[in-house]
């Protein structure tokens, strides 16, 4: 499946710039991975742009307020779109101000990574490596122990 992670303003901070480049290095070899960048806006031009850029994709919104799977549960969901022909999903990770109800409510599937609220930029990184150890664990690598 490809992967399209959509989220608002590349990272600024150290810490993001170099996980964000570490788990898309390690995801090569196994799913085709894009990071889409949007433009801030009013939270009803953000869902517009949301929406136009996961055109096509399966839409897996993340937000607080979403189901909280594990790994192997998450891992599950993942083989099961797989399955049903799913080709592209896109994670669609909110601004500072989170995503509006349409948003949510556009969702496909909403996905929590916590009950906390996270950062954007640390959000994409966690995203990155639960996707990395999603496909570590269909291949029976050690990585998810």
């Amino acid at each position: 499946m490809q992967w399209k992670l959509i989220v608002v303003g590349k990272p600024a901070l150290d810490y993001a710039e170099r996980g964000v480049a570490e788990y898309l290095g390690r995801l090569r070899r196994y799913a085709k991975t894009e990071i889409v960048y949007l433009k801030d806006g009013p939270p009803t031009v953000l869902a517009e742009r949301y929406a136009k850029a996961a055109e096509g994709c399966l839409k897996i919104v993340l937000d607080e307020r979403g189901e909280t799977p594990t790994t192997p549960q998450l891992r599950k969901l993942v083989d099961k779109w797989e399955m049903s022909g799913t080709k592209r999903a896109a994670l669609i990770i909110g601004a500072a101000d989170g995503h509006t109800d349409t948003m949510r409510q556009q969702a496909d599937y909403l996905l929590a990574l916590s009950r906390l609220t996270l950062q954007h930029e640390l959000a994409l990184v966690v995203a990155l490596e639960q996707v990395y150890r999603i496909y570590t664990m269909k291949n029976g690598e050690p990585y998810h122990r």
